[in-house]
C-alpha cells in the first residue's frame, strides 16, 4: 500500500394481543393452544386452592436452538419445548422494583406483548420465569455494564411447557432474552432442554465515526438496539475530527458544527445503550484530528519548521493547548454518565500526529524538539512530549471518574524516557504506519490490546486507500480475535492471547468519503459483518454452521 494512512485522514407491561405479534409471533402462535378448562385461578393466587391451569399444546420444537450468536452449551431433552402461547405470562417473582424488570418488560413486548406478573405468582404451563440467581449480594447498580462474562451468563430451560430463564446479574437476564427473542423468530421457540451461555471475550462493539458524516439520533439508536439484540456490549463514538464537532457544546459553542447532536439527544442515547447493557466509549481524538476545533483556535494549530499549518494537528508545546482540550474533556466527561459502580470508558485517540509521521519530526517541528528537551532533559524527543501530552488527558478524564481509557495503538512508542501509562489499553488497528509495532510487542509488555484489525473490521466509507468494504463471510471464516493484524494469529504464547489480555473487537465505521453511502446503506453493509463478530467473539469454537445457513439465519432473526 502507498503511503498507507489511518481512514480518518483516509415500563409498563402490556395486555396480550395478536394484532401486536410480529409474523413469526403469530406464525407460532398459530401451532399452539390450550387443553382443559379455561384458567380460574384469580390474580396473585399462589395455585394452593385453585383448578390447575391448563397446558398448552404445540407442534414439537425440533433441532438446536437457533440463534446468533450460537450457544456455547445446549442439552436436550424429551419434550415438546416452548412456544409462545395464548395466555402465556412472564413471571417475576422478585417484584417490580427488581433490577430485572425492565428485561422482563422488553423480552414481554419482543413476544409481542405478553403480560408481565409481579410477586409471588403460581408458575403456570406455557408461562416464562425469570429469576436472579445471584441475590442482592452482587451490589450491581440497575442496567450496569457487565465487567466480567460471568455476569454476562444465563440459563435457560424448556421444561413441561414452561421456560425459565436464570443469571446471576440482569446483564446475564438480559442476553437470556436476546436467545428467548431470537429463536421464536427462527425456529417459533426453544427445543426441550437446557442453554448454559456466556460469551468468550468480555468486549464486544460498534465504533462509529459521527464526526465527518453525521448520523441521526435515531439510526444511532437503532444501531445500539440492533448490536444489543446481537449480545454486542459496546458502542465507540467518534464525534471530533478534522471535518467535524458533532455535539452540543456549553463551553465551547463556537466549534460545534450545524448538523450536530444534541446533549440531551446524547442522554437518551446513553439511557438507551445502558438498558442493554452496553457501555458508551466517547472518543475526543488528540493531539491529531482536531481541525474542527483549531478552526476556530488558528493560534494554537501547529506549524512546521517553514510556518505551514498542519492540519488537524494541535502544537502541544503550547500550555493553551491542553487547557482548550482538558476543558472538552470535562464537558464532555460529564455528559457521557456510568452507572454508580460501573467501569467508566474514554477514548483519547492519540493516532496520526502529524509530527511524528515526517522523516525528521525535530527538524520538521524545532519547536516540539525544544519542549521535548526542556521538560524531560537532553535526550527528550517528541514521542516523549506526545506520550507526555496522552498521559496527561488521561489524568484529566480518570478526576472526572473515567477509568477505563484507551487509545489507538499509533499513540504508543518505545525506547523513550516517558512511558504510556500502563493501564491504557491498545486499540490495534493498523501496523503500516511510520514506526510500526507488531501486536505482539504490546502483549509481550503485558498491556491490553483490543482488536480493530483494519483487514476485518474497518468499514470505510468510499473505500480509499486500498481498503474495500468487510464481508461477514470474511470475518466468519478467517477472523478470530487473536487475528490483530493482517490475517494470521499474533505470534505470542497462548496465555498471552486469552480473553484477559484479548478482551474482544469492535467493527469501526470510519466516514472518510462521507456521501459515498447513505444511513441506509452503512446499516446495510454492517449487517452480516457484525452477526459474524458478534458469534467469533462470543462463542470461541469453530462454527459448526455452513456461512450460507449462518447467513439465512442472520436474515431471519
Amino acid at each position: 500500500m502507498s503511503n498507507p494512512t489511518h481512514p480518518r485522514s483516509r415500563k409498563a407491561p402490556v395486555a396480550w394481543s395478536a394484532g401486536l405479534l410480529a409474523p413469526a409471533l403469530v406464525s407460532a402462535l398459530a401451532l399452539t393452544g390450550c387443553s382443559g378448562a379455561a384458567d380460574s385461578q384469580p390474580p396473585g393466587s399462589t395455585g394452593t386452592q385453585a383448578a390447575p391451569a391448563p397446558t398448552p399444546t404445540w407442534a414439537v420444537v425440533t433441532g438446536k436452538p437457533r440463534v446468533i450468536p450460537s450457544v456455547r452449551d445446549f442439552s436436550p431433552a424429551d419434550g415438546r419445548g416452548w412456544r409462545p402461547s395464548k395466555g402465556a405470562r412472564i413471571v417475576v417473582t422478585s417484584g417490580r422494583q427488581s433490577t430485572i424488570a425492565d428485561e422482563a418488560q422488553l423480552m414481554a413486548q419482543d413476544l409481542g406483548g405478553l403480560p408481565v406478573v409481579w410477586g409471588d405468582q403460581t408458575v403456570r404451563p406455557g408461562d416464562i420465569e425469570v429469576k436472579l440467581t445471584g441475590g442482592k449480594q452482587t451490589g450491581r447498580p440497575n442496567n450496569a455494564a457487565a465487567r466480567s462474562t460471568a455476569d454476562e451468563a444465563y440459563t435457560l430451560t424448556a421444561r413441561g411447557t414452561r421456560l425459565t430463564l436464570t443469571a446471576p446479574t440482569d446483564a446475564g437476564i438480559f442476553y437470556g432474552t436476546r436467545t428467548v427473542k431470537q429463536a421464536v423468530r427462527a425456529a417459533g421457540g426453544l427445543p426441550e432442554g437446557t442453554i448454559k451461555d456466556r460469551p468468550d471475550r468480555p468486549q464486544r462493539g460498534l465504533s462509529l465515526d459521527n464526526a465527518r458524516k453525521p448520523f441521526t439520533a435515531d439510526w444511532i439508536e437503532a444501531r445500539i438496539k440492533e448490536i444489543g439484540d446481537l449480545k454486542l456490549n459496546q458502542f465507540q463514538l467518534h464525534f471530533s475530527d478534522d471535518q467535524g464537532f458533532r455535539i452540543q457544546s456549553d463551553t465551547h459553542p463556537e466549534i460545534v458544527s450545524p448538523d450536530h447532536l444534541t446533549k440531551d439527544q446524547v442522554r437518551h442515547l446513553i439511557k438507551v445503550a445502558q438498558s442493554r447493557h452496553i457501555s458508551v466509549v466517547p472518543e475526543i481524538d488528540s493531539p491529531g484530528h482536531l481541525g474542527a476545533v483549531l478552526d476556530h483556535y488558528p493560534d494554537l494549530v501547529l506549524r512546521n519548521a517553514q510556518g505551514r499549518a498542519v492540519k488537524g494537528a494541535i502544537d502541544i508545546s503550547n500550555p493553551k493547548s491542553a487547557r482548550l482540550v482538558d476543558s472538552l474533556l470535562r464537558e464532555y466527561a460529564a455528559l457521557f454518565t456510568n452507572p454508580k459502580g460501573a467501569d467508566a470508558y474514554w477514548h483519547l485517540g492519540g493516532d496520526e500526529y502529524q509530527a511524528l509521521m515526517s522523516r525528521d519530526p525535530e527538524a520538521s517541528y524545532p519547536q516540539l524538539a525544544q519542549a521535548a528537551r526542556e521538560k524531560y532533559g537532553s535526550g527528550g524527543t517528541i514521542e516523549d512530549l506526545a506520550t507526555g501530552w496522552l498521559n496527561d488527558r488521561e489524568k484529566t478524564v480518570k478526576a472526572a471518574g473515567k477509568n477505563r481509557i484507551e487509545a489507538w495503538n499509533d499513540g504508543f512508542f518505545s525506547d523513550g524516557k516517558v512511558t504510556a501509562d500502563k493501564d491504557r489499553t491498545v486499540d490495534y488497528w493498523t501496523g503500516k504506519e511510520i514506526g510500526k509495532r507488531d501486536p505482539a510487542a504490546f502483549l509481550r509488555e503485558g498491556r491490553t490490546v483490543m482488536n480493530f484489525n483494519d483487514e476485518y473490521l474497518y468499514y470505510v466509507l468510499g473505500e480509499p486507500n486500498e481498503f474495500t468494504y468487510p464481508t461477514g463471510e470474511r470475518i466468519y471464516r478467517s477472523w478470530t480475535p487473536r487475528v490483530l493484524r493482517g490475517t494470521t494469529s499474533v505470534g505470542v504464547p497462548g496465555a498471552q492471547t486469552g480473553p484477559d489480555r484479548i478482551p474482544g473487537a469492535r467493527f469501526a465505521i470510519w466516514s472518510d468519503l462521507s456521501h459515498a453511502q447513505t444511513q441506509e446503506q452503512v446499516a446495510a453493509g454492517i449487517r452480516l459483518p457484525l452477526a459474524a463478530l458478534a458469534q467469533k467473539t462470543w462463542n470461541p469454537g469453530t462454527p459448526t454452521m455452513s456461512w450460507q445457513s449462518f447467513k439465512a439465519l442472520a436474515d431471519k432473526v
